[in-house]
């Protein structure tokens, strides 16, 4: 803040009465007594445009001022040192209509200079500030590509994530303001797919920017050539005097989203949520469902239906009653959710090879519309905990003999539930549960691994030696986790223990050769860069 502007008044700003106690803001020595609250939680970022109201003076001296007798409006970017060091360091911690008093130590005002006339070498000034209110601009690639400075708030706190489906208008002009694109009422596409670009005519600044805004947040983006048409086909609806190499400003707003969620974690199964459900509850395996959908194939063509809000298809889950994809989708719903579940079926296991072709493109409109889950646990006696447990671990057998392994892995992740606690069991049936336990830890690190999920099998491994240090079986699948992972040190100490435990077992034998052999194609290839390195430096 530059003192030149200000000058003195006789008379100073009053202290007594405040509801607040004065506290220290920093380790500066910059002091806050707050004369009235604002009326938001959220506090400006570096960056943002403030416009706030003050008056101030030097501490037992006269008052700071423009002139006018009364408080100053004053409009500055925070944490950009266009104000004293004390105003970005206070000015961060205000509310929207928060009203503060601000004592600023000289190292945090004008130091040992001071701002001749009005501000005395090493002074001590006191600012009584109002925070009217602020525009937010963030950076949002970190490289000055696209700037967004929001125009109207949004509603709640959840933003789109990156499968999501939005729904936006917008208006792009040229930075002259000459109109170049305007979407013709409301436009859906999906964040993360490039390619809609061509559809809906929009640039990558578009979907960087709507994964940060809320539901009815407007927002302007200042978008940089290389985040704007570079390197894409610039649409034949844009007016001339627009080129791949024109920076851009995009008046942008988010109408709404449609949730996608990625089932199971690889995008072969994909969920879009068309109307939300009822709480947070979801069915889990084993479950008795009542469901309504409809198959279709990409041209629209229904191959399958079942069940009717009215009557409405029962089955229990994960107990190979529908195809697999589905099955897994439907876990992820709550009750009275409607979706739209996308899948191919070579990708999907339990679809009916006479009605879907290979490697076609199937979708679901499903209904979940109601379920009931399992006894809870707390209202079952050891007994039935024991026989859950057995029941649906052999449940998982048999689906890990027919090649179903996410499956089979669910069932031994819930039977392994029903004896985790057995603090009221007897000695025989802690026994019992022990055995189960270790037996759904093992069963569960061989789906883990054939799934590929190599960390999955060493914490699963890890679980069973924690029971039984010396079981052979849980070092030997752990080595092979470790192997697939390259983590060789930790392959060979499991291999090697198992060996001391039985020198004679075919299959350690086996991994311990493979490790032998990545071994020494890891020090070749570790030579071959090394060589490569010298001869670069020669």
């Amino acid at each position: 803040m530059a003192a030149s502007c200000l000058i003195a008044r006789s008379d100073g700003v009053e202290l007594s009465g405040l509801p607040e106690k004065e506290v220290q803001i920093g380790k500066g020595g910059l002091r806050k007594r707050i004369l009235r609250k604002g009326n938001s939680w959220r506090t400006p970022c570096p960056g943002d445009q403030v416009h706030v109201r003050y008056s101030g003076r030097v501490k037992d001296g006269a008052l700071l001022d423009s002139g006018g007798g009364g408080s100053t409006a004053m409009e500055f970017k925070l944490g950009q040192c266009e104000v004293i060091e004390g105003w970005d360091e206070g000015v961060a911690t205000m509310k929207k209509g928060e009203k503060a008093i601000f004592t600023m130590p000289p190292n945090l005002a004008y130091g040992e200079s001071g701002s001749p006339p009005l501000v005395p070498p090493n002074a001590t000034l006191v600012f009584d500030i109002e925070m009217v209110s602020w525009t937010s601009v963030r950076d949002l690639t970190g490289d000055g590509g696209v700037l967004k400075k929001i125009i109207k708030e949004g509603e709640g706190w959840a933003t789109p994530r990156d499968t999501d489906e939005v729904s936006v208008r917008y208006e792009v002009m040229l930075e002259d303001g000459t109109v170049i694109l305007k979407s013709d009422g409301d436009v859906e596409f999906q964040i993360g797919q490039d390619s809609s670009f061509e559809k809906v005519h929009l640039c990558p600044a578009m979907s960087i920017a709507v994964k940060t805004m809320r539901k009815g947040e407007k927002a302007e983006l200042a978008v940089k050539f290389s985040y704007g048409f570079r390197g894409r086909t610039v649409p034949e609806s844009i007016e001339l005097g627009a080129s791949a190499d024109s920076n851009l400003v995009i008046q942008l707003e988010l109408i709404a989203w449609k949730s996608v969620v990625d089932v199971a974690g690889d995008k072969k199964v994909l969920k879009k949520i068309v109307r939300a459900g009822e709480g947070f509850d979801h069915p889990d395996e084993g479950s008795v469902v009542k469901v309504a959908y409809t198959g279709k194939f990409e041209d629209g063509s229904i191959f399958e239906r079942k069940g009717s809000t009215e009557e409405p298809f029962e089955y229990v889950a994960l107990e190979e009653q529908i195809n697999e994809g589905l099955d897994r989708a439907i876990l992820s719903m709550k009750k009275g959710e409607q979706a739209l579940v996308t899948m191919r079926t070579n990708s999907v296991v339990g679809l009916d090879d006479s009605v879907v072709s290979t490697n076609s493109v199937l979708s679901y409109e499903v209904e979940l519309i109601d379920f009931t889950k399992d006894k809870p646990l707390w209202k079952m006696n050891a007994c039935e905990k024991l026989e859950a447990c057995e029941s649906t671990k052999n449940d998982g057998n048999s689906l890990f003999k027919t090649g179903k392994f996410w499956c089979a892995s669910k069932k031994y992740e819930k039977a392994e539930k029903y004896v985790q606690f057995d603090h009221c069991f007897t000695d025989e049936e802690k026994s019992s549960a022990n055995a189960l336990r270790l037996s759904c830890y093992l069963n569960n690190a061989a789906c883990k691994l054939r799934m590929g999920d190599y960390s999955g099998a060493t914490k699963f491994c890890t679980k069973a030696l924690d029971l039984d240090p010396c079981n052979v079986k849980a070092l030997y699948r752990r080595s092979q986790a470790y192997l697939k992972s390259c983590d060789f040190d930790e392959a060979e100490g499991d291999i090697n223990k198992a060996l001391i435990l039985q020198p004679d077992n075919r299959d350690v034998k086996l991994v311990y050769k493979e490790l032998k052999d990545k071994q020494k194609e890891y020090k070749v290839y570790q030579a071959e860069i090394s060589r490569t390195m010298l001869s670069r430096m020669a």
